[in-house]
């Protein structure tokens, strides 16, 4: 479906499709969703990428032009989008959806793009050869375990940096923030990374949730957060 067709309600019946989907139709799902994705974030005035592009930007010292950069859970490739323009050159995506792999191609910027289920099957990357590594908003209960954390950690090079993007939902019914931050620090208490920054927005994505019962302009944002992370030294 074209931009120009698409609107705020289609939005919100693929965000109600996403709630409702069964764990293991979750590829499938993805995969349909794959051409409309980069639209509908847009339509939600997504800042997840954003977010993080910059939050990575402003705590780089190295030679952007040689770095690495690992982009975990990649969707259709906006984050390279933003990164290239900040001077980083070299990009690999990871996914489990052929659907969005097939779409972050279209971008052109990735040296590699390799499908792998998070958590199912180990990272396709050498031990300690990424320079950065990126996963945005792919840190959720039916995506993401927390045992790739240290998946993460493991293919970044010592003194590298980990970002990842999570949207603080008003409800969390289950305390889901909480969980995240204590998982965050076992691997800080355990020497395997630590804190570097921390970026918050009032404005990280429009509340889906409320499609239908309000026009785009009266969609309340939700609260979103960039974490930064790195790996230690020798």
């Amino acid at each position: 479906m074209s931009l120009s067709t698409r609107t705020i309600q289609d939005v919100g019946n693929v965000l109600t499709s996403r709630r409702e989907c069964e764990q293991e139709k979750l590829t499938a799902f993805f995969d349909k969703w794959a051409e409309d994705y980069e639209k509908d974030c847009n339509m939600l005035d997504y800042q997840g990428p954003n977010l993080a592009a910059a939050l990575i930007s402003s705590n780089f010292s190295g030679n952007r032009e040689a770095a690495l950069v690992l982009d975990v859970a990649c969707g259709p490739g906006q984050l390279p989008k933003l990164m290239y323009e900040m001077g980083f050159r070299h990009f690999v995506g990871i996914d489990y959806s052929q659907g969005m792999l097939d779409e972050a191609a279209k971008t052109g910027l990735y040296e590699e793009l390799k499908p792998v289920k998070l958590g199912a099957a180990p990272l396709p990357v050498q031990a300690g050869t990424v320079d950065v590594v990126a996963m945005v908003g792919a840190l959720q209960p039916d995506l993401v375990p927390f045992s790739v954390l240290r998946e993460l950690c493991q293919v970044t090079k010592p003194g590298g940096l980990i970002c990842v993007t999570k949207a603080q939902h008003r409800t969390d019914p289950q305390g889901f923030t909480g969980v995240v931050e204590r998982e965050f620090k076992i691997l800080e208490d355990e020497g395997l990374w630590h804190r570097v920054d921390v970026r918050t927005s009032d404005q990280y994505i429009r509340d889906g949730s409320l499609i239908g019962k309000n026009d785009k302009q009266d969609l309340a944002f939700t609260r979103g957060t960039a974490y930064l992370f790195r790996t230690p030294l020798l």
